[in-house]
């Protein structure tokens, strides 16, 4: 039996399985405990092998996703934020967005949650096994010129261009360099009608063209963005605010 063991073992790591390597003494035991067949043992062992590369690409996709940090809608407190509907934000969970190629735009003061809600829908992307990639709006702009500099700028677009996600965070906070915003409109227009943009702003759009510096280059990403969007509306109390005071209570 322990010569069949480690035999089975080698052609497991042969096959490069190491799902059912980490988990076959243990579902070999169940599968004797609850006198099992062959077929019922090998099933249980696929699901394994099938679970531990699930959870492996999550991972993968997670550390490529670049979040700064990581959020789920389950430690968000609907309570402090009364302005929001629940629903509709359960809703934007489900992910269907992706599938039309919505854009999904967060306009509303500082720290009401924003970020923690586009951070989990990226989360959970991740965990459906979509591409996922998040920068702030500053950094993104620094990225563009970077890879612009070291001619790399067409490679990089096209990644922005394939993510099933992109997530860009605090668009308004920091105002952006011509040279930003003409790259920045770039990203827009090659994912525009083919890719979903989550964006997160704290400046109404009448005020955006104060973040491009070009009143007419704003119009035009606005134009690209609200074409097939949800538009949230983040007005009320400080999210965060209200947090840390409970937690100093």
């Amino acid at each position: 039996m322990k010569i069949l063991r480690e035999e089975l073992i080698n052609k497991l790591k042969y096959c490069k399985l190491p799902g059912m390597i980490e988990s076959f003494d243990r579902i070999l035991k169940e599968a004797l405990d609850k006198d099992l067949n062959h077929l019922e043992f090998f099933e249980m062992l696929l699901d394994e092998e099938v679970l531990n590369r699930e959870n492996r690409r999550y991972k993968r996709l997670l550390k490529n996703a670049c979040f700064p940090t990581i959020k789920t809608i389950d430690s968000f407190d609907f309570s402090k934020a009364p302005f929001l509907n629940k629903k509709e934000i359960m809703e934007l969970l489900t992910l269907d967005f992706l599938n039309d190629n919505q854009n999904i735009i967060f306009i509303g003061d500082q720290g009401t949650g924003k970020t923690h809600i586009v951070t989990a829908i990226g989360v959970e992307a991740c965990k459906r096994g979509k591409s996922v990639l998040f920068f702030t709006a500053a950094s993104l702009g620094n990225k563009l010129i970077e890879m612009q500099e070291q001619i790399s700028l067409s490679k990089f677009i096209e990644k922005l261009k394939k993510v099933d996600l992109l997530i860009i965070d605090e668009l308004g906070y920091v105002s952006l360099s011509q040279q930003s915003t003409q790259l920045i409109f770039q990203v827009f227009s090659e994912r525009y009608e083919k890719g979903s943009i989550m964006i997160t702003s704290n400046l109404e759009f009448g005020e955006w063209g104060n973040i491009f510096n070009d009143e007419i280059m704003a119009a035009a990403i606005i134009d690209r963005l609200i074409h097939n969007s949800v538009i949230k509306s983040f007005k009320g109390r400080s999210y965060r605010l209200l947090s840390r005071k409970q937690q100093s209570v």
